[in-house]
């Protein structure tokens, strides 16, 4: 049973601000293989597919756009702000509140004043070790009653991701008739919460939350470990098995550092 929605004076103020940040990693043994790595990254993440991407992400939330820039760099990378204003609907289905994953991508109808959507991507390698990776922060900024956690699930599911950041937060305040102010205008236990369940399941997940500011935070990496998946061009029965170990080794420790935000010893 839903809680009785709540009647503001004015417009809801809070702003609520979803950030995904997604790693790729990849096994790049020569330059020649970084380089050809680098490319298809642009390619397959080039600044339209990206528009193509947030725009989806603006329908989502029931947005309009009001204006789009983009820009793919040199030597590489891309980035994409749109600038967003609130959807043609008068009020948004309980359905926006409830803390569970959004849609692949029907229309979820919410309310947003002027707001903003971004992604920037960073292309980069390893100088001596082999390792290049590629990562993708997106940043979805509302204002009014839909959370953009509600676009989560659909970001998830655009790119081929090895780890995730996730961070959320509600900030500002808004007012009821009486003059209460309300700094949360939803019930939020955790962004896992908003990531299906056969999701969860490929990543271990960990949780860091202060509740009391509003602030949440999930970071997920892979459990399955294949490393075919990480070659590029190639397979792993093209390698020794020394090979193997020892690229695998490699791997893993830059996706432990990346996870848990520190430089690992290298033995």
């Amino acid at each position: 049973m839903h809680a009785p929605r709540i009647e503001l004076h004015g417009f809801n103020n809070l702003t609520k601000t979803l950030s995904f940040n997604m790693y790729d990693i990849c096994y790049t043994k020569t330059p020649e293989e970084r380089e050809a790595y680098i490319k298809y990254i642009d390619e397959q993440y080039s600044a339209d597919r990206l528009t193509g991407i947030l725009s989806t992400v603006t329908d989502i939330i029931d947005a309009h756009i009001l204006n789009i820039a983009q820009q793919d760099y040199e030597p590489q990378g891309a980035s994409v702000t749109i600038l967003v204003s609130e959807g043609p609907v008068g009020e948004a289905p309980i359905e926006s509140f409830s803390e569970s994953p959004g849609p692949i991508p029907t229309a979820v109808v919410g309310q947003l004043d002027k707001s903003h959507i971004t992604v920037h991507t960073y292309p980069e390698y390893h100088p001596t070790d082999g390792i290049s990776s590629f990562r993708a922060d997106i940043d979805v900024s509302t204002c009014g009653e839909i959370s953009p956690l509600k676009a989560l699930n659909y970001l998830i599911h655009s790119f081929d991701t090895d780890i995730m950041t996730i961070d959320y937060r509600v900030r500002g305040f808004t007012r009821d008739i009486t003059g209460h102010k309300l700094f949360i205008d939803h019930d939020i236990n955790s962004i896992q919460n908003y990531i299906p369940e056969d999701i969860q399941e490929l990543y271990e997940m960990i949780d860091v939350n202060v509740y009391q500011e509003n602030i949440f935070h999930t970071k997920c990496k892979l459990r399955a470990f294949d490393l075919d998946n990480y070659l590029f061009g190639y397979t792993k029965e093209k390698l020794s098995r020394a090979e193997q170990d020892d690229i695998t080794k490699k791997l893993k420790i830059e996706m432990d550092e990346i996870f848990y935000g520190k430089n690992i010893t290298r033995h």
